[in-house]
């Protein structure tokens, strides 16, 4: 059920109330209400949304800017070595022939041995069953060693730049409580932005639409 509410200054002057039985000729009541709005409150309404949209876009600029740059770097991550080493490419593709984790750890152990990392600061080990290899990929400075799968060669020692600029975009480099805050703030933000940037679209056209 409605339940309209006379003198409320909000967007159409109207308090709705939906229940789990609500229809769409409750919906096209609605709808035929807001369209029946002076010039006057809806250019009220107009002004409130402009102070709405603006403070909601002064408050995410940063938020959005660091999502667009990292987000753009993320996007080339597979064009630029800089960004994330070029995947190498073993002797075999047959699973049989590929060596344990265990030994792959510990060649990659081996061979970051001078940069003091440790078994505990292994992330994850990636295989590529289309290239033949493994990737061991380090959680700390954002190392990582591609090993033959089955020949245990050492092909590359390189950082995964794009590993801390993903932690960047997503708000993890803090704490993975601060990503999920972050995020929801993000997408509400948006919606917020995009709900207020189109009714401040819509609002004129509208009131000359009326006066016409």
């Amino acid at each position: 059920m409605y339940r309209w509410q006379k003198g409320d200054p909000t967007c159409y002057n109207m308090c709705c109330a939906f229940d789990l039985n609500s229809t769409y000729s409750h919906l096209l009541k609605a709808i035929q209400l807001c369209m029946a709005k002076t010039p006057t409150s809806i250019a009220k309404s107009l002004r409130s949304y402009r102070q709405i949209h603006k403070v909601s876009g002064l408050v995410l600029a940063l938020f959005l800017i660091l999502s667009a740059v990292t987000g753009i770097f993320l996007a080339w991550k597979k064009n630029f070595d800089v960004l994330q080493p070029v995947t190498q490419t073993g002797e075999t593709l047959e699973m049989n022939d590929w060596q344990p984790v265990v030994q792959l750890s510990a060649k990659a152990l081996l061979a970051v041995d001078s940069l003091g990392l440790k078994t505990e600061n292994i992330d994850r080990i990636e295989y590529r069953p289309s290239k033949g290899i493994a990737k061991v990929i380090f959680d700390t400075g954002s190392w990582e060693v591609q090993i033959d799968a089955k020949t245990l060669e050492v092909f590359s020692v390189a950082k995964r730049h794009s590993d801390w600029i993903e932690k960047i975009h997503d708000g993890s480099i803090i704490s993975d409580l601060f990503k999920v805050i972050s995020m929801n703030f993000l997408g509400i933000g948006l919606l917020l932005l995009s709900f207020s940037g189109l009714w401040l679209w819509y609002g004129p056209r509208k009131i000359r639409k009326m006066k016409s």
